[in-house]
């Protein structure tokens, strides 16, 4: 009976933040959901999940918290070096065949990706015939991503993970720290576009060479997954590349037999010819 009680009110708390602001987490995967709530109840001092809902409805301080804490932002500067060395050597040399290039940053978090991939076009000499646009549904992670500012602590890590993705300069020739704090350079965000988008509910990101999504899809129940996974598809250019997660695969999805593997182990796919 108390299961029973808990998914009335689980299923009416998401269906109040859907109604009320058009964010729907319905179709994210149960397990993963159920933790992110009970965090939040528990942070927020409540005994029960319903007893959120008229605080998310009325106050827009809640909701903003509410919704960044549903947002996993768990990211760094190239994350996963071996990734990066894998685009730089196995899929920007096509890119450059390309007059110009469009990527997608889809769930960009707060932005450390975005700004390792532009420092690796800068790097190949080809940052000025690329545009990027980095998409997230939570305002206040777009907001610290189009600053471009993070903790001093974290450089140590970002250079390491610079060095061991095969870069090719100093990494810190890309920011300067003053405060505690490090600001990735001006030049970088020249060709970055900022954007709220919101996977679950929005449409096609059109005409685009690279998709990078990654570590967003695991957080989605099978039916969504294969939604935002044909959303993709329909946004890539003919021959377009695709870019997942270490944890998450096309395998068994409605798209697999369009892709073949670029890299297998760190998930690059590229469309088939037809």
């Amino acid at each position: 009976m108390e299961k029973e009680t808990e998914r009335i009110e689980v299923t009416l708390l998401l269906e109040a933040i859907y109604q009320k602001y058009g964010y729907d987490f319905r179709n994210y995967a149960r397990s993963s959901l159920m933790r992110r709530l009970e965090f939040i109840r528990n942070k927020s001092g409540y005994r029960y999940l319903s007893e959120m809902i008229p605080k998310l409805l009325y106050d827009e301080a809640f909701i903003n918290q509410l919704l960044l804490d549903m947002s996993v932002t768990v990211t760094e500067m190239f994350r996963d070096p071996d990734f990066f060395n894998e685009l730089r050597v196995k899929v920007i040399p096509l890119l450059k065949t390309y007059p110009f290039v469009k990527i997608w940053h889809a769930g960009c978090a707060t932005g450390e990706e975005v700004y390792s991939m532009a420092i690796l076009l800068k790097e190949e000499g080809f940052y000025d015939r690329v545009q990027i646009y980095a998409t997230d549904m939570n305002q206040e992670s777009l907001q610290i991503a189009e600053e471009g500012i993070y903790p001093i602590e974290s450089i140590r890590k970002f250079t390491s993970n610079y060095n061991k993705s095969g870069g090719t300069g100093s990494f810190s020739d890309y920011y300067f720290a003053k405060y505690q704090m490090a600001k990735m350079n001006d030049d970088l965000k020249k060709n970055i576009v900022f954007t709220n988008h919101n996977l679950v509910t929005d449409q096609t990101f059109g005409e685009m060479h690279l998709i990078i999504c990654r570590n967003v899809l695991i957080y989605f129940n099978r039916d969504l997954q294969n939604r935002v996974l044909r959303l993709f598809d329909q946004s890539l250019v003919h021959r377009g590349f695709l870019c997942l997660g270490s944890k998450e695969s096309l395998e068994f999805t409605e798209i697999v037999d369009a892709y073949e593997n670029v890299s297998a182990k760190w998930r690059i796919f590229q469309q088939k010819l037809q």
